[in-house]
Parts: structure tokens; C-alpha cells; sequence
């Protein structure tokens, strides 16, 4: 397999409109890269110039420690799975999977031995005689994926392969493309705009931002990481709220002193940081700031507590079976908060919870930056 880094790498269409902007990614051998973010964020157009769909404006490809640049898509030794599926109507499942090896006058042994090999595999070995009209949504992706298998290429690219599927169908395949990744032990780049998806199939995980942040921002990455490093330490708002479900929740707090101690205060409630935090929030005393929280974070208390209680009125709620979600409000904000099944309230009940500090993140209201941790940007 291969190693893939883009350098710089950007696409600009007429108009002068930047659709990817500065783009420095390393994929290593054999990793699971995801690249994630809403639509317009520029991360199908980042694929298809590692493809070679698109012409790369600025920067940098290479594969494998070779410039791709101006290498045409069939001589980059790739294979590009798409959401459609793309499969010929008239063709079986076989002459479908083996259609790309024919092209390429591949010996008919061994375009047997890799159709079967990538058909056991897929668990497709009965469907080889079929068309894709007689086979259901999920089993035409598994044909999509079988037809790049047995080109046994550098590297996989997957441009968001289960959004036509229902939900159910996406859980399965979800396990069946990361179990494929740890049999193939193959470099695989997806693309989704589901961060669910990059969480549970990613090794690492590349957050771009689509045009809410306006044309500087847009088609600029976010933040790359491990999915669980993402999650715990958010570089600014936008990821925080990004991944993770429910999402994050934020408030808008003001920064004061009082006896010594740096707290936020809501308006309704005041909150105090740990020391580390008060620390690092002196410089923003007299600022408003956001707080934000995870829903899991929201520690339920059958009285209020002594310190960080925070009093709120149930307007909706969300039975799950395993937990339940709660809505929130507060005077003028709403927040949600994932508790254990057996917390029963009604609506317009008002409970007490209170926030997890330690877990607690805190960003500026100007740039959205985590003010509360040192984060190293690496890209």
C-alpha cells in the first residue's frame, strides 16, 4: 500500500472561488483517513484531486513518494468507490467486478482468482451469475467495493459510499468497511459529511469547514487527529459542536472575579472552573465567552448541589431505551442532557444537574478558539 501527503494543496474554480485552500495532509501506509465536515467544506473535491478527477490548483500530491500531480487517474494505481455505486446495468456482479481488469488485458486466471478471492471476501460468491437490478442497496455497494479490491490498488478512496442506504443497512456496513480495512490492512481515504461514520471507522480523522464561517474559512482544515483525541480536546467551537451526538452544547457566559476565584457566570446560574481553567481564563475577565458542555457531561442531582448547580426546565425529552435525551432550558439558552433511563420527569418539571468542570471546554467568541488548552497544529 502507500503513503499519501498533500502539500499545500488547493483548488480554485473561475470566479477565483476557493473551494480547497491550503490543504497539508500525511495518510500513513495502511491508515484509516476520514475526511469529515458539512456540505461545501471541499472534502469530495480534496478526494477527487487525490484521484485525479480534478485538477489540482496549488500545492502538492504525492503517492508513494511520487509527485502525482499531472499522473492521468489510471496511472495513479487507485481505486475510487462512489456513492452511487456505478455499475453496469447489463453486466453480472462478476463482469462487473472483473470489467476494469479486462480493459487492462489481465490474464482470465488470474481476473478469475481475483474476482473469486474479492467475492469470498464481500460474501458475494452467490450473487456472481446475478445483475444489479435482482440485488439489494447494501449487497451493490459490496460490488462497488469488490470491483476496486481485485485491482489491488495503493490506495482506496471512498467518496460518502453509504449515504443511499437506510440506516440500519449504514450500521452494517460501517463494521463490514472497517473490518475490510483490517484484512486488506490497506490505506483508505473516506469521505462523509456523518460524523458518526468518522468516528467508529476512522484511525484519524481530518474536520474541514464548509461557507458558515464565510469564504476565508471555507475549505480549510479544521483540525486532524485520532477520533477520541478530537472529541476530548476540540481546537475551537466548530469542532467541538461537530463531533460528537447529540452535539455539544453551548452558553453564552461572561467571564467575572469574585473573592479571589475566576467563575463564568450565565445569568442564571455561575459556574467555577477548575484552578487550571481559572488560570488560563484570567486574561478574559469582563469578556463573554462560550461554555460548553457535552450532554453526557450533565451529571443529574436529585437536590441542587452546593457548588455548580444548575436549575433547569424540561421542555422536551427523548426516550432511547438505553438513555434518555433531555431538552433543556435555561432563562434564554436551551441546552440537552443524555442521563440513565431510570430519571423520569415531565415536562415543565424543573431539575438540577450539574456540569462535569473537568470536562468542561471554554472558547473565545472572537476567533472560537479553545481557550483552555494547548493544542499543536500539525497541518
Amino acid at each position: 500500500m502507500a503513503k499519501v501527503e498533500l502539500k499545500g494543496v488547493g483548488k480554485i474554480y473561475d470566479g477565483n472561488v476557493h473551494a480547497v485552500k491550503n490543504s497539508n495532509i500525511t495518510i500513513e501506509d495502511r491508515e484509516f483517513c476520514v475526511f469529515v465536515g458539512p456540505s461545501g467544506c471541499g472534502k469530495s473535491t480534496t478526494l477527487r484531486m487525490i484521484a485525479g478527477l480534478e485538477d489540482i490548483s496549488e500545492g502538492e500530491l504525492y503517492i508513494d513518494g511520487e509527485l502525482m500531480n499531472d499522473v492521468p487517474p489510471k496511472d495513479r494505481n487507485i481505486a475510487m468507490v462512489f456513492q452511487n455505486y456505478a455499475l453496469y446495468p447489463h453486466m453480472s456482479v462478476f463482469d462487473n467486478m472483473a470489467f476494469g481488469l479486462k480493459i487492462r488485458k489481465i490474464d482470465k486466471a488470474e481476473i478469475q482468482r481475483r474476482v473469486d478471492e474479492a467475492a469470498r471476501i464481500l460474501d458475494l460468491t452467490q450473487y456472481l451469475d446475478r445483475k444489479p437490478k435482482a440485488l439489494s442497496g447494501g449487497q451493490r455497494q459490496r460490488v462497488a467495493v469488490g470491483r476496486a479490491i481485485v485491482r489491488n490498488p495503493k490506495v482506496f478512496l471512498f467518496d460518502e459510499p453509504l449515504s443511499n442506504l437506510d440506516a440500519k443497512l449504514r450500521v452494517s456496513m460501517r463494521a463490514e468497511i472497517s473490518d475490510l480495512h483490517h484484512r486488506l490492512q490497506a490505506t483508505m481515504i473516506y469521505v462523509t459529511h456523518d460524523q458518526v461514520e468518522a468516528m467508529t471507522m476512522g484511525t484519524k480523522i481530518v474536520v474541514m469547514r464548509g461557507t458558515d464561517a464565510g469564504e476565508e474559512m471555507a475549505g480549510r482544515i479544521q483540525q486532524i487527529g485520532s477520533p477520541l483525541y478530537l472529541y476530548n480536546h476540540p481546537i475551537n467551537k466548530f469542532v467541538a459542536g461537530f463531533i460528537g451526538t447529540p452535539p455539544m452544547n453551548f452558553l453564552n457566559v461572561k467571564v467575572i472575579e469574585k473573592d479571589g476565584k475566576v467563575l463564568v457566570d450565565e445569568g442564571s446560574f455561575t459556574l467555577t472552573p477548575t484552578a487550571d481553567q481559572q488560570a488560563r481564563l484570567k486574561a478574559s475577565v469582563g469578556k463573554d465567552i462560550y461554555f460548553g458542555i457535552r450532554p453526557e457531561d450533565m451529571n443529574f442531582q436529585k437536590t441542587p448541589a452546593a457548588e455548580n448547580n444548575m436549575q433547569l426546565k424540561i421542555t422536551n425529552k427523548e426516550p432511547l431505551g438505553a438513555d434518555t435525551h433531555y431538552f433543556l432550558q435555561t432563562k434564554d439558552q436551551a441546552l440537552v442532557a443524555r442521563v440513565d433511563p431510570d430519571v423520569d420527569y415531565q415536562l415543565g418539571d424543573v431539575v438540577n444537574f450539574t456540569p462535569d468542570m473537568e470536562r468542561a471546554k471554554f472558547f473565545s467568541k472572537e476567533t472560537e478558539e479553545n481557550l483552555c488548552e494547548d493544542i499543536e497544529k500539525k497541518w
